[in-house]
């Protein structure tokens, strides 16, 4: 039998490092900078940026679809050779090389910047799926929310750091001011490449290589190992159906990160200022409720907090769409004054909340399911399920929008998170557990 035992602190701390360093890539480039930069700038197609919101939409459809194809066959040839460590520093490197290389995406180079971003994208994606499979290892099952909480926690207090030198030496997001605000890729891609560091120092290899069997490669390992997970699969239909689940709500969520900002540009309309609060706000409510509904998933079930969260997401998304009928709504009932953009900060502190704990629930969950042998693997599936939300919900939306705006289009996301929680309900977390158990005891033949 392979134990759970806790890692050491420092390997907890390195594991969870990564998360920091990683966070500054999902909001400066996904979420907040380049995704405004490249619609309005470097696109440009005012007064609507519909062909701008398209292509960003396929560009990140399409990094998502090359992650999707080589998680599960990268995951399979992790676990056969216990090599985790080397494929998260081979996908490290080119996240930080492609991003550095979006400073020469320039108006008129739009296709350009679509290729970095599918490059740059496609690494950082499986990356996700690479530092995600040594959770399992780094703890027993009751410490997992918390140690995945912990991750998820300091790395939007890492995006909110990197996030500080953009406000205080790069600038708005403008025309007048691409020169400066063009630096926006070298500065991610150096913070990543720094703040990384402690996780290829501090945490270790689990696991022992085996050779290969003569006349076979590792890809065809790789692909026979999945092919006989897909056949096992039937039998831990509580993965399986976490993973359907995973698909309807990380659309909804990959459409909010990759248009929250978009949206306050284009719909809200806010100032500068108010759009330099909400990086803050975001921050600071994703890092608490990541960290908090992991000390609740602990106590409560990782299961049940990942429905809360659902319904929360529900609720914000809602807030979103009504947030200009409240505020025009409040001014001729009550005379108050209150600009939809203020409230739209309030909507953004419930989204927030709702963002670090849904995404580190949905990753202790799959900790808890996976056999140690097979981490790499089924993280490997739970990077696939994900980044085939982001294919579809992104492309999903860019279509919407092009058709019915923005504001309208996001209502899709309500939809998506109201299935995720229904397929909870074919989620038994405990017979879960079980069979993961019974795998690490050398109890299953999978």
């Amino acid at each position: 039998m392979t134990p759970r035992t806790r890692a050491p602190k420092r390997e907890i701390l390195g594991w969870a490092m990564f998360d920091f360093a990683n966070s500054a890539y999902t909001l400066l480039i996904i979420t907040v900078v380049f995704g405004d930069l490249f619609t309005r700038v470097i696109v440009g197609d005012a007064p609507d940026y519909r062909l701008g919101n398209l292509l960003w939409s396929l560009a990140l459809t399409a990094s998502y679809l090359l992650a999707l194809l080589c998680s599960p066959v990268a995951g399979a040839i992790m676990d056969y050779t216990a090599s985790k460590k080397r494929f998260l520093f081979a996908s490290y490197l080119l996240t930080v090389a492609a991003t550095a290389a979006l400073y020469f995406v320039a108006p008129g180079y739009a296709l350009l910047g679509v290729a970095l971003l599918i490059v740059s994208n496609f690494a950082f994606s499986i990356g996700e799926s690479f530092i995600a499979s040594f959770l399992p290892g780094l703890g027993p099952p009751e410490d997992l929310g918390k140690i995945s909480g912990l991750g998820w926690g300091i790395g939007y207090i890492g995006g909110l750091l990197a996030a500080i030198f953009v406000l205080a030496v790069l600038g708005e997001v403008s025309a007048e001011n691409f020169e400066r605000i063009r630096w926006i890729g070298p500065w991610t891609a150096f913070f990543f490449l720094v703040a990384a560091l402690p996780t290829f120092l501090w945490v270790r290899e689990r696991g022992t290589p085996r050779p290969l069997p003569p006349g076979s490669g590792y890809l065809r390992i790789g692909l026979a190992r999945v092919g006989q997970t897909l056949h096992h699969l039937r039998a831990h239909r509580d993965l399986a159906m976490l993973l359907v689940s995973v698909l309807f709500a990380m659309s909804g969520i990959y459409i909010i990160i990759a248009y929250a900002f978009i949206y306050g540009a284009q719909v809200i309309g806010w100032d500068e200022s108010v759009r330099t609060l909400m990086f803050v706000l975001v921050q600071l409510t994703a890092a608490a409720g990541a960290l908090g509904f992991g000390f609740i998933q602990d106590r409560l079930g990782a299961l049940r907090t990942y429905a809360i969260t659902l319904v929360l997401w529900m609720v914000a998304i809602a807030l979103i769409y009504l947030t200009p009928a409240i505020s025009t709504g409040l001014h001729a009932a009550f005379g108050l004054d209150w600009p939809a953009q203020y409230i739209f900060l309030v909507v953004g502190c419930v989204a927030g909340t709702s963002l670090g704990a849904c995404q580190s629930a949905t990753r202790t969950l799959v900790g808890l399911f996976a056999p140690l042998s097979r981490s790499a693997e089924l993280f490997g599936f739970w990077g696939m399920a994900m980044k085939l939300a982001g294919m579809l919900g992104l492309l999903a939306i860019g279509l919407v929008q092009a058709l019915v705006g923005l504001q309208t289009a996001v209502l899709l996301c309500i939809l998506l998170f109201a299935l995720a929680l229904v397929a909870t309900r074919g989620i038994d977390e405990a017979r879960g557990r079980a069979l993961a158990a019974a795998h690490d005891a050398g109890r299953s033949a999978w």
